[in-house]
């Protein structure tokens, strides 16, 4: 018959012997952890995002409207923009809060614009093409022949002091029509001021939708234009036909 003592002795080698497993099993468990990490470690940047489901463009869609919803509701939307081809090139068009700020033609550089807006308005700019629509259905029926103006709010903040006060003048040439430099200086008051409009003119934020391309020179020349001369021209072409 076992004594008391030999059988805790026996106990003992039973608990040494399941702690000697378990350690094994930890040792084990450890290993394959190490061996893991290795691997992972082992793979390209890569072939980490290789193995991650593709994205579809319609979801990228509906990923970016739910980031300018998400923007718009926490007021972190200043500064909206989009795109739109017209006979005249691709237009970008943007705006704030206040309205339409910006159409810019693609040979001032979209991206340089884009730049300046976030330097001179907001950093928070973000591509929102539904917030434009109204402005590009306008434009839209403007180079068809079936608007002579625009009924839209315009943001005039990127002009200032003489220029912005011959800016507000440009839209008093009607549609079809032009003006000379000089009579816009006179009809914002200045009647030295010819350089200046000349000025204003070429800087002007808001082409087609401010009319500058009506102004021209006093002996009937086009002139400069922001969008390049042979736009000037097709938009001259196409109000004067469009009135007749």
């Amino acid at each position: 018959m076992m004594t008391t003592h030999e059988s805790h002795e026996l106990h003992e080698l039973h608990e040494l012997h399941e702690l000697h497993e378990l350690h094994e099993l930890h040792e084990l468990h450890e290993l394959h952890e190490l061996h893991e990490l290795h691997e992972l470690h082992e793979l390209e940047a890569g072939d980490l995002f290789a193995a991650l489901p593709p994205i579809d463009a319609e979801a990228a869609r509906r990923l970016h409207a739910r980031l300018v919803r998400g923007a718009a509701q926490a007021g972190l939307l200043d500064v909206a923009y989009r795109t739109i081809d017209t006979p005249v090139g691709t237009l970008l068009l943007a705006a704030t809060a206040q309205g339409l700020v910006r159409v810019a033609y693609e040979r001032e550089d979209h991206a340089a614009v884009l730049a300046r807006l976030a330097r001179d308005i907001s950093p928070r700019i973000l591509y929102a093409p539904a917030r434009l629509d109204a402005v590009a259905r306008e434009i839209d029926e403007y180079f068809a022949g079936l608007r002579t103006g625009f009924d839209l709010p315009l943001d005039f903040s990127l002009s200032h002091g003489f220029r912005r006060l011959v800016l507000r003048h440009l839209t008093d040439i009607t549609y079809g029509h032009t003006a000379s430099y000089a009579q816009v200086a006179t009809a914002a008051g200045n009647p030295k001021a010819v350089r200046a409009v000349g000025s204003a003119c070429a800087t002007n934020p808001l082409p087609i939708v401010v009319p500058c391309h009506r102004v021209v020179r006093s002996d009937g020349s086009v002139g400069g234009y922001v969008g390049g001369p042979d736009a000037k021209t097709t938009l001259l072409i196409l109000e004067a036909e469009a009135a007749a």
